[in-house]
């Protein structure tokens, strides 16, 4: 190359640099930055039904995983069973009415009052209410099972005493797409636990019981809670963060 080319690739290299990147774009890459899908859009390889003999009620149809209600009540279980903090992304919807969610930390109830004991980011139909969509559920036999509706902020004391405030700017019935899809963030990171749903804070709950007191890791479960209900799945994904 001569040094006549040499230079002018050099100063189109220079003005290019010089050009502004959208943070939008860089967000976003950021924000993806270590996470994993956890779902090939063609099989439910690396999930399991529980309990087994409603495998039927999951399904796997146009990119998207299919829980049909009348085939089971149950939960589709990521096979890594041990995951403690960690982020989960996805995407729901309800092509009827329902009531469904993420299962984290999950594990087998010991005290025989449910399957399983776990923290339960909720979500269903548009109008199902407060309580559920949107909402963290404790399924924690033995303990407490606090209230933390969408637009709650939850402090649990080391006496197990709640201290319930308003979150600033949370989702709303607005931000929720009836029938359509709608986009999740959860954060599991130490005792704090954050719910999102399309970009908007919907619920969080902070714990500060001693340890043995709380739920340090398990299973995702995605839930299928109601006979007759519908709810699709896509673009799940995970990242584990230590």
């Amino acid at each position: 190359m001569s040094r006549q080319k040499l230079a002018q690739w050099l100063l189109i290299a220079w003005c290019v640099s010089l050009v502004p990147v959208p943070s939008g774009v860089d967000a976003a890459e950021k924000d993806d930055q270590g996470f994993v899908s956890i779902f090939d859009g063609k099989t439910l390889d690396g999930w399991e039904t529980m309990p087994g003999k409603a495998s039927k009620a999951w399904g796997v149809r146009d990119g998207m995983i299919v829980g049909d209600g009348d085939k089971g009540r149950s939960y589709l279980v990521f096979e890594n069973k041990h995951i403690a903090d960690c982020e989960i992304k996805l995407s729901y919807r309800f092509p009827g009415e329902g009531n469904s969610g993420i299962s984290i930390r999950a594990r087998k109830d010991k005290t025989g009052a449910r399957e399983f004991q776990s923290y339960h980011a909720d979500f269903g139909h548009l109008g199902i209410g407060k309580q559920v969509l949107g909402a963290w559920d404790f399924h924690t036999p033995g303990r407490k099972e606090h209230a933390c509706f969408r637009g709650d902020r939850l402090v649990i004391d080391e006496d197990d005493k709640p201290t319930v405030t308003p979150i600033e700017g949370a989702v709303t019935v607005d931000d929720i797409r009836k029938g359509g899809w709608n986009h999740v963030h959860v954060i599991a990171k130490g005792n704090n636990f954050k719910f999102y749903i399309n970009g908007k804070l919907a619920s969080e709950f902070t714990e500060h019981l001693s340890k043995e007191r709380r739920l340090d890791s398990g299973m995702i479960q995605l839930q299928l809670h109601d006979p007759g209900m519908i709810v699709h799945f896509k673009d799940i994904r995970l990242k584990i963060l230590k």
